[in-house]
């Protein structure tokens, strides 16, 4: 999974990238205008996979992991040089849009002062008008093709007409239900608007849990309610100092903040559930692993996510749920007796959390 790090300039981004990374991207107090991508790989916390590991003692332990990537700013009415960002994360499967909230003369702000309300739609709207403009782009290079004597694609067309009938009325795409078949029809174009947000706001260091961080939570979560898109507050720099803790000095320090959480296990369980993600494990002294699929895949399908040839040559699925094999002291022996590990065919809908061993044949 792809996660992209967007935002206007001095908002936090490098610093929150750092902070969920572990890395130590320099960080600048100016905004940047031309610069390479940030890129980390980020293992997803998995207390399962630890308990599991600590069964096997497997050769191998495999998170999940989601790839961020931090790239710079977002600039107000500027969409030639918004374009750069938007062709960098295009192909990302979400956006964490960075606000700032902290107060810091010695760092300028792009738009004068600190207002999250008004930043978090000013991104927003700067999607929707790049949205908007690949839409009149796509619509004109039909109309030429018309001209020359190419017929359109009469469904696409239809379908573009009707996304730029909701851009103008500056509504994000993602705030649309379209049909299974339009939303597949509409995969190659990219937009922006159209992908899961999570908005980050990112607070001082004196803010932590004060009213003006949850004054701004609440402004924000009002402006996007009842849409597809997920709000937290945190203070990326004491994160980015985490970060570079040991997890015995973390949670020390944590405790002392009083934070439960580092923002890391935070952000991810947020955009797995706004992405619709869950987990199915594999367990053994060869591997324990955690393997990341969509709700609602059948165990078929899951198989395939190992490889293909193991879902092309399906017979069943030997299924027991972590908690139910915990439950039997970590035996699938017993988990068996009790009749808690199952076999399921190719349609069972897998579940987080469940352990599978597949039969297959080819």
């Amino acid at each position: 999974m792809k996660i992209a790090i967007t935002g206007l300039a001095n908002s936090g981004k490098t610093t929150l990238f750092n902070a969920l990374t572990g890395l130590n991207v320099e960080t600048t107090v100016y905004a940047t205008v031309t610069a390479e991508p940030h890129m980390g790989v980020v293992k997803v916390p998995d207390g399962r996979i630890d308990r599991l590991a600590d069964i096997y003692h497997p050769k191998k332990t495999t998170y999940a992991t989601i790839e961020y990537v931090d790239y710079i700013g977002l600039t107000k009415g500027d969409m030639e040089q918004n374009r750069k960002v938007f062709d960098l994360v295009k192909d990302a499967e979400a956006v964490v849009h960075v606000v700032r909230g902290f107060a810091d003369e010695s760092v300028a702000h792009p738009l004068g002062g600190v207002d999250p309300r008004r930043d978090a739609e000013t991104v927003e709207l700067e999607m929707i008008f790049g949205d908007l403009e690949l839409v009149d782009k796509r619509l004109e290079r039909m109309e030429q093709g018309a001209k020359r004597g190419k017929k359109p694609d009469e469904a696409e067309r239809k379908l573009l007409l009707k996304c730029k009938e909701i851009l103008e009325q500056e509504r994000a795409l993602r705030d649309v239900d379209f049909t299974e078949e339009e939303i597949k029809a509409m995969s190659h174009l990219q937009f922006m608007s159209i992908k899961p947000l999570v908005i980050v706001i990112n607070g001082g260091e004196e803010d932590i849990k004060s009213e003006k961080t949850q004054e701004a939570l609440a402004l924000v979560s009002a402006f996007f309610k009842g849409r597809q898109v997920k709000v937290l507050g945190v203070c990326g720099k004491i994160e980015m100092e985490i970060a570079q803790l040991s997890p015995e000095e973390a949670r020390a320090f944590l405790d002392d903040l009083g934070i439960e959480e580092p923002a890391l296990h935070r952000l991810i369980r947020v955009s797995y559930d706004l992405l619709g993600l869950i987990s199915f494990l594999t367990a053994g002294e060869d591997e324990v692993r955690a393997w990341t699929i969509h709700k609602g895949m059948n165990a078929q399908k899951a198989a395939g996510r190992i490889h293909s040839d193991i879902e092309r040559g399906f017979i069943r699925a030997e299924v027991v749920s972590y908690d139910d094999f915990i439950g039997s002291g970590g035996s699938m022996a017993a988990a068996r007796e009790k009749g808690q590990l199952r076999l399921e065919g190719k349609t069972y809908e897998v579940r987080d959390g469940d352990i599978i061993n597949f039969r297959f044949n080819v």
